[in-house]
């Protein structure tokens, strides 16, 4: 079974900084790549970031591009996403799960969705 967990959360002032890792377990880096989702109370859920297996691609909301990026290292089973600039609006429980681009498109397997870890940006 793929299991993702994510770590990394915690509490951060406005225009400061986090960084998210994803620990993978069962997961054929081969084949998929791995992205994070967040969820915040009364939002709708959104895909935040994804990495292909290769590294070659990779996926940023609008809502976040200049501010994430994304890594991987497939010796060590992690993705990362390093977050800058953070802003109250990033405040989510943050999930990665695993994920594919194809012609610049996104396909998120929710199947995949491990436990989160909460980001929380206030002053």
């Amino acid at each position: 079974d793929v299991q993702l967990q994510a770590s990394g959360g915690g509490l951060v002032q406005p225009g400061g900084s986090l960084r998210l890792s994803c620990a993978a377990s069962g997961f054929n880096f081969d084949a998929d790549g791995i992205g994070w989702f967040r969820q915040a109370p009364g939002k709708e859920r959104e895909g935040v970031s994804c990495i292909s297996n290769t590294g070659d691609s990779t996926y940023y909301a609008d809502s976040v591009k200049g501010r994430f990026t994304i890594s991987n290292d497939n010796a060590k089973n992690t993705v990362s996403l390093q977050m800058n600039n953070l802003k109250p609006e990033d405040t989510a429980i943050y999930h990665c799960l695993e994920c594919t681009i194809v012609e610049g498109k996104v396909y998120w397997n929710h199947e995949t969705w491990g436990r989160g870890t909460q980001v929380t940006v206030s002053s």
